[in-house]
């Protein structure tokens, strides 16, 4: 994403990526979308649009705050999700449901490094905290709709609802189409091959994890990601 912000807007890239992954997942399910019901239809937009706001705030505070700065600020998610549930559906997490939470939280703290503490109020800060209500809207969504709609129809709805909702969103902001790139155009699709499966197994996980629990889960994705960023002849991780 950092590479592909070189070449392209924060929109455009959102929207091209999860275009890309919702045409690659009608493709692969397109016998479901017979039988696609209206609450599938008013699920997957409304997921959609929360999938647009949290990547796209994410990737445009990624322009001008650090990698480890943007986990720092995006970990707020993690209590934000049984928070917000509490509040919507009056669901109460159990103790070592919140401490399962609180650990997560502090772990993605220390992933983050001391140099993310250095967090001022600038536009990408700013971006990148409200993508945070987005991203736990998303997996509360998710949970919310889960057991009573078809996974991959929802996941066709939701991808390509993201996707066209960025690409309304970039008159607004002023961005423009950027010059054509390999790079954005290869980190879209690959990144876009990736978000099919992701969503995919997102909404068929949920039916039988909450939405508290799934963010613990979540929580492992930048641990997964800082061991595979390291660097097999030094052990270190490569500069950002």
């Amino acid at each position: 994403m950092h590479l592909a912000m070189e070449h392209s807007g924060p929109m455009f890239f959102v929207g091209l990526r999860f275009l890309t992954a919702g045409v690659i997942s009608a493709i692969v399910f397109h016998r479901a979308l017979a039988g696609i019901r209206r609450i599938e239809l008013v699920a997957g937009a409304a997921i959609g649009l929360a999938l647009c706001l949290g990547y796209g705030l994410q990737t445009a505070g990624l322009q001008t705050v650090s990698s480890s700065e943007s986990a720092f600020i995006t970990a707020f998610y993690v209590p934000l999700v049984p928070l917000l549930q509490w509040a919507v559906f009056r669901r109460a997490p159990k103790p070592l449901v919140l401490l399962g939470v609180a650990l997560a939280f502090v772990g993605l703290l220390l992933l983050a490094g001391p140099d993310a503490l250095q967090i001022g109020l600038g536009p990408g800060q700013v971006q990148t905290l409200v993508s945070t209500l987005a991203i736990a809207a998303e997996i509360i969504l998710i949970g919310a709709f889960a057991e009573r709609v078809d996974a991959r129809r929802v996941t066709i709805v939701q991808l390509l609802a993201c996707g066209l909702f960025s690409f309304v969103a970039m008159p607004i902001t002023g961005e423009r189409i950027p010059e054509f790139s390999w790079i954005w155009l290869l980190a879209a699709v690959g990144l876009g091959a990736a978000s099919c499966v992701i969503q995919l197994t997102m909404n068929w996980a949920q039916r039988t994890v909450s939405p508290t629990r799934a963010t613990i889960i979540y929580a492992g994705e930048p641990v997964w990601g800082g061991i595979v960023g390291r660097s097999p002849a030094t052990g270190s991780r490569p500069p950002r």
